[in-house]
């Protein structure tokens, strides 16, 4: 996993219309980036749908909100219409802003090793630096746990 105050990692990826966004483009905003392991999934779900019910309130606080996983943007764009989820999601088949963002790592699951994404979320500040690492979320307090992230952010600037 990257540290709190390096450099963000550029990356330009398909979104789930299939239009490329590059990290770039949010300079001037702080980006929220959370990686997640699968579309669809039952925690994958609920996270995506928590960051969705908070959407407005990531708007007020100048954060744009941006989901990766190495699902398809077909995939992708089947999860955000079922989910009405408001927010980009970029597919990373290659996983190279998944392993850029040092999210590829040995996961265990009863007592079977693989390799796959860790739900990690990383909060970029406007000027391109990593200001927050959040490695290991859960999905159901990820989104509240951001925006309180943020909300302190704000209270030491």
């Amino acid at each position: 996993m990257l540290e709190t105050g390096t450099k963000a990692p550029l990356f330009a990826l398909e979104d789930q219309d299939g239009r490329t966004v590059a990290l770039e483009d949010f300079l001037g905003r702080r980006i929220v980036l959370y990686f997640y392991p699968k579309d669809s999934t039952p925690g994958c779900t609920r996270q995506a749908c928590a960051f969705a019910g908070a959407y407005a309130l990531f708007g007020q606080r100048n954060a744009v909100v941006i989901g990766v996983s190495r699902d398809s943007v077909a995939s992708h764009k089947r999860f955000a219409e079922k989910n009405g989820l408001p927010f980009i999601l970029l597919s990373d088949p290659e996983r190279k802003a998944i392993e850029a963002y040092g999210v590829w790592q040995e996961k265990k699951n009863y007592g079977k090793v693989s390799m796959g994404v860790v739900r990690s979320t990383y909060i970029i500040d406007e000027q391109g630096m990593i200001a927050r690492v959040m490695p290991r979320v859960k999905p159901d307090t990820n989104a509240a746990d951001v925006l309180a992230a943020l909300d302190e952010m704000d209270a030491q600037a």
